[in-house]
């Protein structure tokens, strides 16, 4: 991976419309499309929501042309399942109703080109397994990616989800995830990151993820020493686009330009990033 191809990340779940990326800034990579969930309707028929409509709801029509431009742009369109509100639990409890749900919408928009396991309750990890052979099985070219927290990483215990990433990496179905979207919110040093690569991960399959409220300049500087010292960094994400710092929704886009900025080896030789940042990128 090289320094130009650094993954640059944006969860996009509150529907502002991409036009800073779009028409603005052309550094973005990915987007994460957030989030899908499964359930049932109240007469008991299984659903796939995209957040609380289903997928192919006008609502999202505005949305999907969006993503159709991003995705004409070069920027990989990855589907996140999961989240804070769920959805493997009732996945594999009827996994093949909900699977072929799934595969309609994906293949209905040929414009996504990945898949996002963001397992925040507790599942076996032979279902995580099963899942994602199936997912390679079907769409053989597609991205997987994965949203651990850091700990799941550094560890070889078992973390948010229940299993053990380790054995995940290390099982047949491991060889498909080409990167982990690590969730550093709590702390965002360098230590943090080195724990992972040094527990075996490979350091361009480790993507540093920021929320929208940490401290950017702290953030900005943790990247800008990472990325000396592993010049294969899988890159950064922030959750979501439109609070993306510095500028929020003011300006968006501009945060992909940043890091862009920092993964291209600029040095601020101590100055004030925010400050410096502003000058580079007006």
């Amino acid at each position: 991976m090289s320094i130009q191809n650094k993954r640059i990340i944006y969860y996009y779940q509150t529907f502002t419309g991409l036009n800073s990326i779009l028409h603005q800034y052309p550094e973005t990579t990915h987007i994460h499309l957030s989030s899908i969930h499964f359930g049932n309707n109240s007469d008991g028929t299984p659903y796939i929501h995209l957040n609380d409509n289903d997928p192919e709801d006008k609502v999202f029509d505005p949305v999907w042309i969006d993503i159709k431009n991003a995705n004409n742009l070069g920027i990989q369109i990855i589907l996140m399942i999961g989240g804070a509100g769920g959805g493997f639990s009732a996945l594999f409890d009827n996994f093949e109703i909900y699977y072929d749900l799934l595969k309609n919408t994906l293949q209905k928009h040929p414009e996504i080109t990945g898949i996002d396991l963001d397992i925040e309750e507790d599942v076996l990890l032979t279902n995580v397994r099963m899942l994602i052979k199936r997912l390679k099985t079907d769409f053989p070219q597609f991205i997987i990616a994965m949203a651990p927290l850091p700990c799941s990483l550094s560890s070889d215990q078992p973390g948010m989800g229940g299993f053990s990433y380790k054995d995940l990496y290390t099982s047949p179905e491991g060889q498909y995830i080409d990167y982990f979207n690590g969730q550093f919110y709590g702390s965002f040093m360098p230590q943090d990151y080195i724990d992972c690569i040094t527990n075996g991960y490979p350091e361009n399959k480790v993507v540093m993820g920021m929320i929208f409220d940490q401290d950017f300049d702290q953030v900005c500087q943790t990247l800008m020493i990472l990325s000396e010292k592993y010049k294969q960094i899988g890159g950064s994400f922030v959750w979501e686009y439109f609070q993306s710092p510095p500028s929020g929704q003011n300006d968006p886009g501009k945060w992909a330009k940043i890091m862009n900025t920092i993964f291209n080896g600029v040095k601020f030789n101590g100055v004030k990033f925010n400050d410096v940042i502003t000058q580079e990128t007006a």
